[in-house]
């Protein structure tokens, strides 16, 4: 939908291209992601009550974790509902007003999520490395620090990104070529220069993507270094195993974002960066709580402790 204003004609709702655009595939996908997003809800809600709860699980990796999972219910909250209701309806409509809204809050927790990430990866260099000043470094203090900086830099490159999409004009074609209101997709459809905004996406995200993987890479050296001068195998293995959970993680979020970021934003690879980008919006949220449950022992018997009290609960 357009309004005109002198020559040009300026955009007021966008069409969302979506994830295909053949009409075999539409209702298998809405229950697909239906599914996705089901689990995605039940895991991190559940994962976020299970550490609130468990007195057992009041510490600084379950902190992080618990963020983590917070952050992971809300961003695929952002764009989920209205990527279902695509599926099943006619008209895959989204006014500028709300696209703008989509764009901002996703970016928000996108950004936060990297630096959440980054902060676990702190947290198991101090826990592995400087065992015995884990309580002192990874104080209440330095916690909620590393928290409130992480949605900070969430809140800094959501805006700077959004506050440069507001100033374009959207004249030409309004399909957006993605299942969400995102960077690239947008920036296709402006009539005006996107110069700026060209900048402003190689700075934030060479800055959001380089911090967070520079912190981890240098983490993780200097974890593996301490891990191979452990000299039992079953000492080896327990210190793997508390990190093990958190690079399967950073390596889905971070592979598939490099992957839809970083190509050059022709048709072609937008093609291929909807595909990708799947994997961080929609199966990365998913997965995160399974992953650090299924695989934590600590878990799995709070889980258990948390069962135990219910069932005391109604039986008594």
């Amino acid at each position: 939908m357009t309004t005109f204003s002198g020559n040009d004609s300026l955009v007021t709702e966008f069409l969302l291209a979506g994830l295909t655009d053949r009409p075999e595939l539409q209702t298998p996908l809405f229950y697909l992601f239906l599914m996705i997003y089901f689990v995605t809800l039940l895991g991190n809600l559940g994962l976020i009550a299970l550490i609130a709860l468990s007195s057992q699980l009041h510490t600084p990796m379950y902190y992080f974790l618990f963020n983590l999972s917070f952050i992971d219910l809300c961003y695929s909250s952002v764009f989920t509902p209205k990527m279902l209701i695509n599926f099943v309806s006619k008209k895959n409509g989204i006014s500028y007003a709300a696209c703008m809204t989509q764009l901002f809050f996703f970016l928000f927790f996108v950004i936060s999520e990297c630096y959440m990430l980054t902060a676990m990866a702190y947290d198991r260099y101090v826990a592995i490395c400087h065992p015995l000043l884990y309580k002192v470094t990874m104080s209440q203090q330095v916690c909620s620090g590393l928290s409130l900086a992480a949605y900070a830099m969430g809140l800094a490159g959501a805006s700077a990104h959004t506050g440069c999409m507001l100033r374009l004009i959207f004249c030409r074609a309004s399909v957006i070529n993605h299942y969400l209101c995102d960077i690239l997709p947008l920036l296709q459809l402006s009539c005006t220069s996107t110069y700026v905004n060209e900048v402003v996406v190689l700075i934030v995200v060479g800055v959001n993507i380089t911090v967070p993987s520079v912190t981890i890479l240098v983490s993780y050296m200097f974890i593996i270094t301490n891990i191979l001068h452990i000299k039992s195998t079953q000492g080896r293995f327990k210190a793997f195993s508390t990190c093990s959970s958190h690079i399967i993680a950073i390596s889905l979020f971070f592979g598939s974002g490099l992957f839809m970021y970083l190509k050059y934003s022709s048709p072609e690879s937008m093609e291929e960066g909807k595909i990708s980008s799947v994997f961080y919006t929609n199966v990365g949220p998913m997965l995160n709580p399974l992953i650090y449950s299924l695989r934590n022992k600590d878990v799995k018997i709070s889980l258990k402790k948390v069962k135990i009290k219910i069932q005391r609960k109604y039986i008594f």
